[in-house]
Parts: C-alpha cells; sequence; structure tokens
C-alpha cells in the first residue's frame, strides 16, 4: 500500500512527501520535507514534534512557526496554525483532546486548537527561552522549563500556579511530572535531583550522590511509564538508572565506544510490560539512536546515520511509531514493528576479541554494565530504504559551440535568453538560482568573513536616522552589506546612493547577506562602469551615452527636454541610481533584471532610453521642472513589456558609433577566492572627502565628548546647590524645632500648674464629699434612734392598753413591724439614691481629673519625640515629673488610706453605739484582701480610662456605700472583664500556632517554591 497525505485547507505551502512502500522489512514509514516556493526554492527545517495521547496524531513545528497535525490515521495532514516565530517545545497530551501547547521564541506560551484554529490562552512568565513541557497524566496541569525557572500552570484557568525558584549559580536541567505519581521531578544542572509532593509541594526525597568516582552531569532523562525507573545520561557513554522506589543508583551502563555524549532518551512503550519498559532509545552525538535493552544490556536496533542524523526523536505512547526530525530539518516516521523485526533476525557468525576495560573501583565496576550487540555489526542498508530525491534541474547544452555559454548548475546562457524571450521572465522558483549562475557568484566565504569581521563602518552607523526601515532585520542586513562594500572599496562609504543601489538586492536575499553582497558587488563592477569617474558628480560619460541614444531614436522629445532645461540629470540619473527601484513594482523590476542580467552591461542603459522613450506622450505634457522631477521619482502607468522589448529594438537599431557596448566592457564576474581591486575612481577626490569626514567626525566626537563634560559640570553644580540648599531647610527645620520645644515647655510648667491647682481642688472636694457623708450618717442614725424610741413608747402603750387582747396585739404588731420595715427599706432606697448620685459626681470628677492627667502625659509624650535632639536634658525633666506624680499619687494613697482608717475606726464607733449596722465588721476582712488593688498606684505615662473602672470596683466604695449588693455587681462585672481578656490572648496564642503550623520553614536552601 502507499502512503498519501493531503492538505484539506488547500495551503499554499508545499509539503514535499517522498513516499515509500510500507513492507515491515523498510523501516522508514515516510520522509516529509517541508519546501516553499518563491524567489528560490528553499527547505524549511522542522524543529520539533509531539503525539498526543493516543499515538495516532503528530504535531510538528517549523522555524517559520507553523504548527502541522498529522492524521497518521486518516493519511492527512492539515496546518492548524501560524505563530510567526519559531516553537521551541511542543505538547498534544491535554485533557481537552483538540488544544495544544506551543513555546515560541519569544518565551511566551500559546495554546490553540487545532479544530477552531483560535488561540485559547497566551502565558507569559519565563525569562529565557521554555525547553520542555511536560504535562500531567490528568492533562489539567503543566510544567514548563527553562534554564532559569520552572513554573506550574492549571490547564483550566490558565493561570501560574507556582514557580520554583533557583540561585543565580544553580540552573535548572528539566523538571516533569512522573507518570502514575503526584511527583514533581526536578534536575539541576548541579546534578542533585530533588522530588516534590504535587499537593503540597514540599520535597519527598533526593537522591543521593553518585557512586564516588562516576559524577556525572546529567543533561538528559527518561522515566519509566509506571515511574520507578529513572536514566539520565550527559557528556558520557555512561548511563545511570536510578531505582526510584529505593531512592538510589542500581545500575551503570557503559554505551559503545563510538557514544561519547548523549542528547536525547526516551523509553520505547510496551503493551504488555505493565508499565516497566525495558527498551531505551538513546541519541548520541553522532546522531544516531540506538535502542537498548536495560536489563540485558544489548543493542536491539538503530535508526539514523552520520550522513542523515537524526536531531531529536519522539515516540507514540502506544509504541508504534518514532517521528525523528532530521538533521537536514526533513521529519521521518520510523514504524517500531519494523525495526523490532529486523532487530530480531539472528546474527551472522562473528568473531570477538576479549580486551581489557578501563580499571574501576570495586564498587562501581558491580554496577557497570556494557552494551553488547544482539544483531549484526554492520549497519542494517538497503536500496529500498534510502530515501530518493530528485533535484529539477534543465539539461545542458554541451556542445562544443555553446561552450563558452555554459554556466553553473548545467545552465546554459543561451537557451535561458531563448527561454526568457519566450516566456518574458524566469520561473519565480528559480530566479535566485538563475541570477545565481547568470552572475556567476564565486561565494568567497573567507574573504566575504574578512569584511564583515570589520564590523560596521563609520558612514553607516546612523543609517537608519537617513533611511528608517521598519524591519530590524532589514536594516541590519543593509548596514552589513553596505559596511563590506565600504570596507572593500572606499569610494562605496561616499557614493550617497549606494542604499539606494543596494536595498532592493538587500531586500531579496537578506537570508544570505554572502549572495546579497556579491550580487551588488557584480552589478557595480560590471553594470555601474565609469560611473564613479567623475566622483563626486554623476557620471557625465554615461549620461552623454544615454542622451545620445535618447538624440537618435527621438528628437522631439529630446528638443523637449531640452526646452524646459532637463538633463540628463534628471530623466535619466534618478532611474541609474536607483536601479528603476522608485518607478517599477517589484514584479516589474524582477522581470526588467531578469533581461538585463541576460545580456550585455550596455542593456541596461538601453532600458534607461527605452523607459523615457515610452513615457513620451506624458513627458511631452509637462512643462515645469517639478513635473519633469515628480515623474523620474515615482511609479507610472508604462508597460514594462512594451519597455523591454523596445530595449531589444534600441540594442539592434542604434548605430554602432553611439552604441553603449562598445564603450563598456563585456560582463566579467568576480574573481575567486579573493574580490578584485576595484580602484576606478580618483582616488586623491575620495581620499580628501574621507579625509575632511574623519575630521568632521573627530571634530563631532570632541564636541561630544566636551559637551559631555560640561553636562557632568553642570550636574555636579546642580547637585552642591540641591545640597547647599537641603543644609539650609535642615538648619531651618532645627530653628523651627527648637521654638517648639520651647513652646511646649512654656505649655509643660503650666499643665504642672494646673495639676498642682487640680490636686488641690481634689483633696478639697474628697475632705467635703467626706464631711457630707458623716453628717448625712449622723443624721440618718439620729433619726433612726428616735425612730426606734417613738416606736418603743408606742408599743409599751399598746401591750398596756391591749393585754387581754394578745392575739390581736400580735397581729398589730406584726402589721406594724411590716410597715416599719417598709418605711426603712424606702428610706434606704432614698438614701442610696442619693449617695449613688453623689458617688457619680465624684467618679466624674475623678474620670475629668484622670483624663486631664491623660492629656498632660500625652503632650509630654509627643514634647520627647519631638526633643530628640535634647534626649538627656528632656529625660532628667520626665523623670523629676514621673517622681512629681509619684509623690502626688503616694500623698493621694495615704490620705486615702487615712481616710479610710478614719472611716473604719467611726464605723467601728457607730457600731458600738449601734448594733444595725453588722456589714461594717465585714470591711477590715475584705480590706486586706483587696490591699493589693488598693496599693497599686498608677505609673505616669499608663493611666488608661479602664483605671476608672478598676477604680470603681476598688475597696473605697465601701466608704461611700456599704451595701453588699453593690459590691457583688461590680465584682462580677470586673470578673467578666478579666475573664474576656484571658479568652482574647488565648484566641491569639491560638492563631499564631496555626499560622506557624501552616507555614512551616524551609529546609532547602537551593530551592524553594513560590506563588
Amino acid at each position: 500500500m502507499f502512503l498519501c497525505l493531503a492538505d484539506i485547507n488547500g495551503n499554499k505551502i508545499i509539503l514535499s512527501m517522498v513516499v515509500l512502500l510500507v513492507v515491515f522489512l523498510y523501516r522508514v514509514i515516510v520522509n516529509i520535507i517541508h519546501s516553499v516556493q518563491g524567489y528560490h526554492s528553499k527547505t524549511i527545517h522542522f524543529l520539533n514534534v509531539a503525539f498526543d495521547s493516543s499515538g495516532d496524531s503528530l504535531l510538528a513545528g517549523d522555524r517559520q512557526g507553523n504548527i502541522y497535525v498529522f492524521d497518521l490515521n486518516g493519511n492527512r495532514f492539515n496546518l492548524v496554525q501560524r505563530t510567526m516565530q519559531a516553537c521551541t517545545a511542543l505538547a498534544f497530551n491535554l485533557h481537552r483532546k483538540t488544544e495544544f501547547l506551543v513555546a515560541l521564541a519569544d518565551y511566551s506560551i500559546k495554546c490553540f486548537d487545532t479544530e477552531t484554529q483560535e488561540l485559547v490562552s497566551w502565558m507569559r512568565g519565563h525569562e529565557s527561552s521554555v525547553s520542555s513541557i511536560s504535562v500531567h497524566e490528568s492533562g489539567k496541569f503543566a510544567i514548563t522549563t527553562s534554564t532559569d525557572t520552572a513554573q506550574l500552570w492549571d490547564l483550566d484557568t490558565f493561570q501560574r500556579i507556582r514557580k520554583l525558584n533557583v540561585r543565580q549559580s544553580v540552573g535548572i536541567q528539566k523538571v516533569f511530572f512522573l507518570p502514575l505519581s503526584n511527583t514533581i521531578l526536578s534536575c539541576f544542572k548541579d546534578n542533585s535531583v530533588f522530588a516534590w509532593e504535587f499537593d503540597t509541594l514540599h520535597c519527598k526525597y533526593q537522591l543521593s550522590a553518585p557512586v564516588e568516582g562516576f559524577v556525572l552531569f546529567y543533561k538528559v532523562f527518561a522515566v519509566t511509564r509506571n515511574g520507578h525507573t529513572l536514566v539520565a545520561g550527559g557528556k558520557s557513554n555512561h548511563l545511570h538508572i536510578w531505582c526510584l522506589e529505593l531512592k538510589r543508583l542500581i545500575r551503570i551502563i557503559q554505551m559503545p565506544e563510538k557514544v561519547r555524549a548523549v542528547r536525547h532518551l526516551e523509553f520505547l512503550p510496551d503493551e504488555f510490560d505493565g508499565g516497566s519498559n525495558q527498551v531505551l532509545g538513546v541519541l548520541s552525538q553522532d546522531n544516531v539512536m540506538r535502542f537498548i535493552n536495560i536489563e540485558t544490556c544489548k543493542l536491539l536496533f538503530d535508526i539514523g546515520s552520520p550522513e542523515d542524523g537524526i536531531s531529536t526523536a519522539v515516540i507514540s505512547p502506544n509504541g508504534r511509531y518514532i517521528a525523528s526530525v532530521m538533521e537536514n530539518g526533513s521529519l521521518n516516521l520510523y514504524s517500531v514493528q519494523a525495526l523490532t523485526q529486523e532487530g530480531n533476525k539472528p546474527p551472522p557468525f562473528m568473531f570477538k576479541v576479549v580486551e581489557d576495560g578501563p580499571k574501576y573501583t570495586s564498587e562501581a565496576n558491580k554496577l557497570i554494565t556494557k552494551v553488547t550487540s544482539g544483531r549484526s555489526k554492520e549497519p542494517w542498508k538497503s536500496k529500498q530504504s534510502k530515501i530518493q530525491s530528485r533535484l529539477l534541474k534543465l539539461q545542458a547544452n554541451t556542445s562544443l559551440e555553446n561552450k563558452e555559454n555554459e554556466l553553473r548548475g548545467g545552465l546554459n546562457k543561451k537557451r535561458l535568453q531563448a527561454l526568457l524571450k519566450e516566456f518574458g521572465e524566469y520561473p519565480a522558483k528559480y530566479r535566485m538560482f538563475v541570477w545565481r549562475s547568470l552572475l556567476q557568484l564565486p561565494e568567497n566565504h573567507l574573504a566575504f568573513s574578512s569584511l564583515i569581521d570589520r564590523g560596521i563602518h563609520s558612514a553607516f552607523v546612523n543609517i537608519q536616522k537617513e533611511y528608517p526601515i521598519k524591519s530590524g532585520k532589514l536594516l541590519r542586513v543593509l548596514q552589513r552589506t553596505l559596511s563590506a562594500l565600504a570596507h572593500w572599496s572606499a569610494i562605496f562609504a561616499e557614493t550617497p546612493y549606494m542604499p539606494l543601489l543596494a536595498f532592493p538586492f538587500v531586500k531579496l536575499f537578506q537570508n544570505n547577506q554572502l549572495i546579497c553582497f556579491e550580487v551588488v558587488a557584480t552589478v557595480v563592477v560590471n553594470f555601474c562602469q565609469h560611473w564613479f569617474e567623475y566622483f563626486p558628480n554623476p557620471p557625465f560619460n554615461v549620461l552623454g551615452m544615454v542622451e545620445n541614444v535618447l538624440a537618435h531614436h527621438d528628437k522631439e522629445l529630446l528638443q523637449h527636454l531640452i526646452k524646459y532645461n532637463v538633463t540628463s540629470q534628471v530623466y535619466a540619473w534618478p532611474l541609474l541610481e536607483t536601479l528603476l527601484s522608485e518607478v517599477l513594482t517589484r514584479e516589474e523590476w524582477l522581470k526588467t533584471f531578469d533581461n538585463i542580467f541576460s545580456n550585455h552591461p550596455s542593456y541596461f542603459l538601453m532600458i534607461v532610453v527605452a523607459y523615457v522613450i515610452c513615457s513620451r506622450a506624458p513627458l511631452l505634457h509637462c512643462n515645469q521642472a517639478a513635473d519633469f522631477e515628480y515623474f523620474f521619482h515615482h511609479r507610472n502607468n508604462v508597460d514594462i513589456n512594451v519597455v523591454i522589448k523596445e530595449a531589444y529594438h534600441l540594442m539592434e537599431a542604434t548605430p554602432l558609433d553611439i552604441h553603449p557596448q562598445h564603450m563598456l566592457d563585456d560582463f566579467t564576474p568576480l574573481t575567486k577566492g579573493q574580490y578584485p581591486v576595484f580602484n576606478k575612481y580618483p582616488v586623491f577626490i575620495v581620499n580628501d572627502q574621507a579625509q575632511k569626514w574623519e575630521k568632521i567626525r573627530q571634530d563631532e566626537i570632541e564636541y561630544l565628548r566636551e559637551r559631555q563634560l560640561a553636562h557632568e559640570s553642570e550636574a555636579k553644580a546642580q547637585e552642591q546647590k540641591a545640597e547647599d540648599e537641603a543644609w539650609y531647610r535642615k538648619q531651618k527645620l532645627l530653628q523651627e524645632a527648637e521654638e517648639q520645644r520651647r513652646k511646649i515647655l512654656l505649655e509643660e510648667e503650666k499643665l504642672a500648674e494646673q495639676s498642682q491647682r487640680l490636686a488641690v481642688v481634689k483633696r478639697e472636694l474628697k475632705a467635703k464629699e467626706l464631711q457630707l457623708l458623716d453628717v448625712s450618717r449622723r443624721c440618718f442614725l439620729n433619726y433612726q434612734q428616735d425612730q426606734l424610741q417613738m416606736e418603743l413608747k408606742r408599743l409599751d402603750d399598746e401591750i398596756a392598753r391591749k393585754v387581754a387582747e394578745e392575739n390581736l396585739a400580735k397581729a398589730e404588731q406584726k402589721h406594724t413591724d411590716t410597715d416599719w420595715r417598709l418605711h426603712q427599706q424606702r428610706r434606704l432606697r432614698r438614701d442610696d439614691q442619693e449617695q449613688e448620685k453623689r458617688y457619680r459626681e465624684i467618679v466624674e470628677l475623678l474620670h475629668d481629673n484622670r483624663v486631664k492627667e491623660a492629656e498632660l502625659l500625652k503632650a509630654m509624650r509627643e514634647t520627647e519625640e519631638k526633643k530628640q535632639e535634647d534626649v538627656v536634658q528632656n529625660k532628667a525633666q520626665l523623670e523629676e515629673e514621673q517622681k512629681v506624680a509619684a509623690a502626688v499619687d503616694g500623698h493621694r494613697k495615704q490620705f486615702l488610706d487615712g481616710k479610710r482608717n478614719d472611716e473604719l475606726k467611726l464605723a467601728e464607733k457607730l457600731q458600738r453605739e449601734d448594733g444595725h449596722f453588722e456589714g461594717l465588721h465585714n470591711l477590715k476582712a475584705r480590706c486586706p484582701e483587696r490591699g493589693v488593688e488598693v496599693h497599686q498606684v498608677p505609673r505616669p505615662g499608663n493611666i488608661y480610662l479602664n483605671d476608672l473602672s478598676t477604680l470603681a470596683s476598688s475597696p473605697h466604695k465601701n466608704v461611700f456605700a456599704p451595701r453588699d449588693g453593690t459590691d457583688r455587681r461590680r465584682a462580677e462585672l470586673a470578673r467578666q472583664e478579666w475573664e474576656l481578656m484571658a479568652e482574647v490572648r488565648q484566641l491569639r496564642r491560638r492563631l499564631a500556632s496555626r499560622a506557624k503550623a501552616r507555614h512551616p520553614p524551609a529546609h532547602f536552601p537551593a530551592t524553594t517554591w513560590s506563588s
């Protein structure tokens, strides 16, 4: 059967498919070559390939950013995206089967859909090229790796989850998911390998160092499908086999001597091995991929060769295909079944000699196993397996009479001229090839390299100012080409029209600077003969040739031009110096130069004359010099085919005495090896002008240097001025601060006087309060005594009158007692209210006093912050104020203690006089218990509003209101407040412990995962 791939979208880009018969004896199923049609045929190299999860579709990206999907079952391909930049990595195994990831040269990652061909998401974050993309088994997460970082992405939201941070001295080789597990394996350039838990990103383990003497700096890695075995290789012919379950090195495989470095590793899947893959593909530096059995260390088969080498390779998940990108840019698809059948053939008789291998340590010798051939040593070759590619060539005419017309590449100039007259132009696909053959370019790589190595010529350093080209690449190629021309001959550095002359060829050959330079040099040497003899003036001799030909063939037009003072410098020189690029379109210009390069150099002048003659109708209507100048600097409605035919007519009809062919030399190609000397110009003028330009450049450099020095001195002056202004501002601020400090000291003195006055007022108020309380209590006691005496007298009278009526007397007595109790309760309640009112007034006075003291202390603190320069003096003043405040508080405490003792003594005296105030007996008992609260004098600077509640709940309240109910309520409130504060502190401790448990400190200084 034959494999045929078709473009389902009808793309213009052609994929040349070299198709082979698929027989199990043949290993290559198909070879894919990507070629494009343009000015010259070229091959675009494939860079990366990737299979989907089924293994039946292949994704391939080339150097121009084209992404193709190959349907291996349907034998079709489709161009799904044009990214316009090279791709560095691909991934096609996402959970949405039609989506794929592509890493581009601008360090970004894009996700596209193969069906809709639309952009799904654009992910940025890398600062260097992405080398690999690893997708999780679920297809919902991906890890992208570059040399400086690795980033974990969520493919549902396309947001970055975590980023692997590394030290600058430690680079990243590869970070990828282990199959069938939630483990991420990270491999660094310092030979360390870490395993991370995917969910928490905590380090699970680190692989220990290899056996001493076999330290191998790992470059490439491969893991079996079950995730149990890791293979690592680098710049050596050794492979290290790690058991990830045991976390140790279990084997070292030594590849054949031809292998000096390993470039790529990949396991070959097998449906019946349960994921414990045994066959490993090893791509080495000789571009051959060898497949070995890691258990038996037998070489099973290989693909590729040093002549037809492999750049990279990918194996399908189902193990049926191997896709390899070749060194020549093509893409090969291999059949694994055919390869394994070829490898299983019985080997022929072989004779082997046992050789002494290198000596290793005893421990390493146990691990090392050499790979031996499991088949014939001679590589398998067959005529059918070779890919035949045919190059379309024009048949060469080798007859002796046309030998002088033979060109390189098997072309013949006479046959090309006949083809040109037949079709009017060369095929676009082969035009550049034909031009190179016609111009006989020598392709002197060494000579051109020596010119390029001299760098950018000083005359073209700022060429972008005069010719602002959007394309940076095109500008650089133009700059390098002109610099090479200037280094080749000094005249080209002084020629103002050289960029206009070279730009069309630079645009055509921008991808091959050597060809571009040699084409321009050939055009200058042959088609610009005698142009520089009158430098810096236009070539009057060449313009005279053009005028003579025009005078012979169209005198009327020439007379019209002379009538309006239009010389050949107006109608001929603009066409010559721009090579007709200003007046012709791209296609017309290419067609014109097909004819110019195929004829004598004089044909170029005939083209100019023909263009003027074919434009005679509009030129005869022009009567102003500006119109003529505009006409020869812009495109016009002139048929280029007519111009070409007219040029051929002029070549044949022009007399010999004025024909430019007898004044211009025949075509002479550039010499091979070294470029010829070009000195057909007035050397002294060019040298003098070059000296002048050099002097101007030196003067300009000196001026720039002086201007730089002036700028630097001005900057220093400005800096000194700014420093002076800052110093003056600082001094002013210091003076203002000093004045402010003095004002604050005055205010502090006033506040101290006010605090003393407040203290005196407080003492007077407290004395008055105590006096009023004493008077009210005495009045109340007298009143109670009078009431009791009256009641006793009344009871005696009642008992005397009603001795006989004992029962009624008892009832009346009970009624009387009840009334008396109610009356007493009302009296007590009224007294309590009055006492509570007085107590509140006292508390408000105390509160106002404390607020004023707090304001005073706050002002003192603000003063302390402002007086940083005079810390010692302020500190002394503050200590004095604290001592005064402490003395005041101590005096107040002594006063309160004295009053309390007086009240206790008074209460005891009253108790002895009257037995109704038994509650005062417990006052002494409670005072020692709460003595701690009484003796805790608030320190200056630490007074808060909560101190009022503490004072309110202190034992002094018993002096004013000796009632147990009020005491209990206030004690209960104080207790609840303390419990609430304890709960708040406990909650803070719990939150702190949870924060520590949630974010434990990292124990791996080399790498950390950050959000």
